[in-house]
């Protein structure tokens, strides 16, 4: 038998009442076979011994040695430590340790509840010597026993609650919890009471639920829209010793409609121009509301005045501003002030203060018209125009009248916008305004003319008004009907009499208002041909027909049929048209097989005889042409006389330096080696028209020169041409004179000559002295020897 014995869990020096655990049912434990306990006898069946407590520990320990908690005991033990204790499952050997001789169980750790609230353990009995247990493993509870360590706390704070204004006393505001970790089934650790610290007179607390209500009435958002609470939870029923948490809660005032609006003023003055456009913008007002959001949003209309037909209020994109826009042109002679009477409203209304209103207000605007200087204005606001395309230039079309609409009633000047009228087609009278076609026009190339109008003021030309003239060019049957540039078919040459060859069909750019009627007909010089004749069908077309059959490519491959059009309009406009057929080889269905390309640009009865005369007369006459080229190819150019003596200058005219009489390579000689030949060639002055032909042929050639001088020589050529361009300078006055090789503009430096020109001497009657050049050199022998035959006395060459 083993005895059974209580254990007791201490705390604090108190003996806790014992919580005794239901036994375990016997078994029976089979001891091993050893010689120290049963030799070679039987095993004996042994009673288990355990008696097990419900161990409670206070959480929380603060003491410096480990906490007591109990002890373990069997009945096999008696004392001699040959029992070994062993502990192990939750905490085992980390948070509670037993002392495996007298089976003492400490705490080594600070528990607490909060954290785990019970720990299961095992316990067994081994023998120290076997190394064998006594008894099976078994189970007890370790509880943690609760304090008031823990102060209620609001886990979700600090709260945020909105309420209406003007909410009525007790209107719930918010529902609290705060949370106590302490066991709520052990005294009142975790019973917690409400009460609130800050937010009285106007907000207060249910003890119990925690529920924040209003406690004023009448709270105005205007006033004041933001309050502050302070609210307190605190355990142990709210007893002296117990612990206490808080948190806030912010509540927010939200609007509602409790107050009207109003405009800041009576009167507003405004004012715009009469030039604004349309829907242009005139002012702003606003009738202010002390609410907001959509409780301050409003409508705004004119319930009268006299401009209510003339503007327009509307309420912008914030609901808060009504613009006032212009509803109808205006015009500052006519009226220069409107008055305005606007309401503003507000859009939603709460009907709980409909005695707080009425929720609108009344104003006055005035709007005063500013004169400006406007564009002077048509009398229309667009054109349309017709004309017939064969009206004559400078046909008046329609007389377009503008005028200035200011006071002042400036005289207007029209134009054309050039940029509408490309083609310049049309002109406008600058002061009757008077439209007029200034070229041919043409329907079937331009059948509409878009021009633009100006009308500009002559006292301000900045002030141009603008008008749109559309001018539609009337159809005149003035393009004869026709056959496609290249009308081309084929005739097989199995075709037999009356057979149809081609179905014609003319057309016309005319566009006649009865539309076309064709009238078709063979040519008359092609009415009685044996070959081709026409059906008119009445409908625009016509029909080609065969007179005979029999067709041969060998008699002839291409045929030209001439076609007479005509229309139905007036004037009746005619065409010839050709028809080009070509006789074809075709297989047995009437399919054109092949085709001869020999083409014959005569009417269809022309012979072969006279084209063969034809071609025949084109190869003589270019023969002769070749013949005529190669001869003049082979004429020879006359001989021209290199003399060592001739003068090598070229008469011309420009405004540079020039580089002397040494300067002989800018020129074109050519034309002194025969002065007569260059006379004939008829070339002229570029800078004025002579007004007298050249002397140069009636100036004989004569010697010139002293006895014995020969007048074969090239001297007397250039000697003579030289006194015919010397006769025509002395006999016109008014042209530069000639009698220099080149005229300078400035003179150079360094020659002992000086000037050669005689400028100065164009409109003298006096006869020049030449002996100084006698004097200048041999340089100037050949001037003084030309210009000396002035000085004889010798009767005119002419």
């Amino acid at each position: 038998m083993f005895s059974s014995q209580c254990l007791h869990l201490r705390n604090g020096g108190n003996t806790l009442p014992p919580y005794i655990l239901p036994l375990p049912s016997r078994s029976t434990f089979a001891r091993p076979n050893t010689r120290e306990e049963t030799g070679a006898g039987p095993l004996r069946r042994v009673k288990r011994g355990w008696v097990w407590n419900q161990f409670f520990v206070l959480e929380e320990y603060t003491g410096l040695e480990p906490l007591y908690i109990g002890k373990l005991h069997s009945d096999m033990d008696l004392g001699d430590g040959s029992i070994k204790y062993i502990l192990s499952g939750d905490g085992a050997g980390t948070t509670f340790t037993i002392d495996d001789s007298t089976g003492d169980i400490h705490a080594i750790k600070r528990l607490d509840r909060e954290v785990k609230a019970q720990y299961m353990l095992r316990a067994q009995a081994w023998n120290r010597l076997t190394n064998r247990p006594l008894e099976p493993e078994s189970e007890f509870i370790v509880k943690i026993q609760d304090i008031n360590d823990n102060e209620p706390k609001f886990l979700d704070g600090p709260y945020q609650a909105t309420i209406p204004e003007m909410s009525s006393i007790g209107t719930e505001v918010i529902r609290l919890t705060a949370t106590d970790a302490d066991d709520p089934t052990y005294g009142n650790s975790a019973r917690v009471v409400y009460s609130i610290l800050q937010g009285q007179p106007y907000f207060s607390v249910e003890p119990k639920s925690g529920i924040v209500r209003v406690s004023l009435g009448g709270m105005d958002r205007e006033v004041r829209e933001n309050y502050s609470v302070v609210i307190q939870a605190k355990d142990m029923g709210g007893q002296l010793g117990g612990l206490a948490g808080t948190t806030v809660v912010n509540i927010t005032l939200s609007d509602v409609n409790d107050n009207p609006p109003m405009f800041d003023q009576k009167l507003y003055q405004m004012s715009v121009p009469e030039s604004a456009p349309v829907g242009s913008v005139v002012g702003r007002i606003r009738a202010k509301d002390r609410d907001i959001g959509i409780n301050a949003e409003m409508t705004y209309s004119i319930i009268d005045g006299d401009g209510r037909d003339t503007f327009d209020i509307s309420t912008d994109p914030t609901h808060l501003f009504g613009i006032i826009t212009i509803k109808k042109p205006l015009n500052f002679e006519s009226k220069a002030s409107y008055t305005l009477k606007i309401e503003g409203a507000n859009t939603h209304l709460d009907h709980r203060f409909l005695d707080k209103g009425p929720f609108s207000h009344v104003t006055i605007v005035h709007v005063s018209v500013e004169d400006v200087d406007e564009p002077p204005e048509f009398d229309s606001a667009v054109y349309y125009m017709e004309v017939p395309e064969n009206a004559e230039v400078g046909t008046v079309i329609k007389t377009i009248s503008a005028r200035d609409p200011d006071a002042a009633n400036n005289s207007i000047r029209y134009s054309i916008d050039r940029t509408s009228d490309l083609g310049k087609y049309f002109y406008i009278d600058i002061t009757s305004g008077s439209l007029m076609t200034v070229l041919p026009l043409d329907r079937e190339e331009i059948t509409w003319h878009n021009i633009t109008i100006l009308a500009m003021e002559m006292n301000n030309p900045n002030m141009i008004g603008s008008l749109s003239v559309a001018v539609k060019i009337l159809d005149v049957n003035d393009n004869a009907p026709m056959l496609p540039e290249y009308f081309e078919t084929s005739v097989c040459e199995t075709a037999k009499a009356g057979q149809r060859v081609q179905t014609v069909a003319a057309v016309d750019p005319d566009d006649p208002l009865g539309g076309h009627h064709f009238y078709y007909s063979l040519a008359p010089e092609a009415a009685n041909n044996p070959n081709f004749t026409l059906r008119d069908n009445q409908d625009n077309t016509a029909w080609i027909l065969t007179r005979r059959g029999g067709w041969s490519q060998q008699d002839q491959a291409v045929y030209y049929l001439p076609i007479f059009i005509s229309d139905g309009e007036q004037p009746v406009q005619t065409s010839t048209s050709t028809l080009t057929i070509r006789v074809c080889s075709c297989d047995g269905e009437g399919k054109v097989m092949s085709c001869n390309a020999e083409a014959y640009h005569l009417p269809a009865s022309l012979s072969r005889g006279a084209l063969i005369a034809i071609l025949a007369c084109i190869f003589v006459l270019l023969v002769m042409i070749l013949l005529m080229l190669s001869l003049r190819s082979q004429r020879k150019k006359p001989f021209l006389h290199d003399v060592e003596d001739n003068v090598h200058e070229n008469i011309v005219r420009y405004d540079d330096e020039g580089g002397g009489e040494e300067d002989t390579e800018a020129f074109d000689i050519a034309a002194m080696w025969n002065p007569r030949e260059a006379h004939l060639v008829g070339k002229q002055r570029q800078d004025m028209l002579p007004e007298i032909e050249s002397l140069s042929r009636y100036v004989p050639l004569a010697c010139v020169g002293g006895p014995g001088r020969s007048c074969g020589g090239g001297d007397s050529n250039v000697h003579g041409y030289v006194l015919s361009k010397l006769l025509e300078a002395d006999l016109d006055s008014c042209a530069p004179p000639y009698d220099s090789l080149q005229t300078y503009a400035y003179e150079g430096e360094g020659s002992v000559a000086d000037s050669l020109s005689s400028l100065q001497s164009s409109c003298s009657n006096t006869d020049h002295e030449y002996d100084y050049l006698n004097n200048w050199g041999p340089r100037f022998k050949k001037l003084a020897e030309m210009y000396g035959v002035l000085e004889t006395k010798s009767p005119p060459m002419w």
